[in-house]
């Protein structure tokens, strides 16, 4: 908004009392005049814009911090571990208030909780996808899900270890279970598009089950350093295959 306290109107002259050489004067100086307060004015607003807040924290509205610390934890995670950050350092970084993660979490345990139940939904999410990207054949769909299983391990490795790390059970967490239950219900999912129709549930809850623990020992070996991909009896392309190929046939 333009303030203009310093404008000064000379297109008026009250003549009255004056005379004719004071008038011209008055017209002679009175553009310089104008001029000058034009500068002045342009150089307040100016001023007055750049006194705007610029508090980086001023741009996160409440919905949005939430997902903001979580995704900045996530980050933490990744870094440093569970153990290696404080809830001090994750606000700095987020460019809030150390005081702000407590108006949507109770403690630091929880935060890392709201992590794990984020990276569940990502896990089924790219899962999903690569199925629905695989050719329309029902081995080929469970042998991407696999792949895509393993490659989240080792992009994501520190929230993979925490999803499958923490001292507590999953099951005192409601959402976790169920995110749980949904991403293992994808597994389920393709072992039952890929079995005869009217297969009983429990052989195909086992063959799921089989196949998901292939994949994540194979998993967790790969992030752990413990497979020499040198020296795999199959190429893991050919090696995931295989393993499905022997428990769905």
């Amino acid at each position: 908004m333009t303030v203009r306290h310093f404008s000064v109107r000379f297109d008026v002259v009250h003549k009255s009392g004056l005379n004719k050489g004071h008038c011209l004067e008055r017209a002679t100086t009175a553009p310089a005049i104008r001029r000058n307060n034009r500068h002045w004015n342009n150089v307040l607003d100016k001023a007055i814009s750049s006194s705007a807040p610029t508090d980086k924290r001023a741009s996160y509205h409440h919905g949005d911090l939430r997902a903001h610390l979580i995704e900045t934890v996530r980050h933490l995670v990744e870094e440093k571990g569970i153990d290696g950050f404080s809830i001090s350092e994750a606000s700095r970084l987020a460019g809030v208030s150390s005081a702000a993660p407590y108006k949507h979490f109770a403690d630091k345990m929880e935060i890392v909780r709201a992590v794990v139940l984020e990276g569940m939904r990502r896990l089924g999410t790219q899962m999903d996808e690569a199925a629905n990207a695989a050719p329309p054949k029902p081995l080929a769909r469970l042998n991407a899900i696999g792949a895509a299983y393993i490659h989240f391990a080792e992009a994501e490795q520190g929230v993979f270890r925490l999803m499958f790390g923490l001292t507590e059970s999953h099951g005192k967490n409601p959402d976790i279970a169920a995110a749980g239950e949904e991403t293992f219900g994808i597994v389920i999912r393709e072992v039952t598009a890929a079995m005869p129709e009217g297969a009983d549930p429990e052989e195909i809850r086992r063959r799921a089950f089989m196949l998901w623990t292939f994949v994540h020992g194979h998993a967790f070996l790969k992030i752990d350093g413990k497979l020499d991909t040198d020296h795999l009896p199959l190429p893991k392309g050919d090696l995931l295959a295989e393993a499905t190929r022997r428990v769905m046939v």
